[in-house]
C-alpha cells in the first residue's frame, strides 16, 4: 500500500512548504485552512 495523497492541515510556514515538497514529488496534495 503506496502513499498516493497527503492532506495539510494549515497553510502556514511549514504547512506550505510541506504542501509545495509533497507536490513536486509527484504527490497528490490537499490543503485545507483551519480557521478558528
Amino acid at each position: 500500500m503506496a502513499i498516493q495523497k497527503i492532506g495539510v492541515l494549515g497553510c502556514g510556514l511549514m504547512g506550505s512548504g510541506i504542501a509545495e515538497v509533497a507536490a513536486k514529488a509527484g504527490f497528490q496534495v490537499v490543503v485545507r485552512e483551519v480557521t478558528q
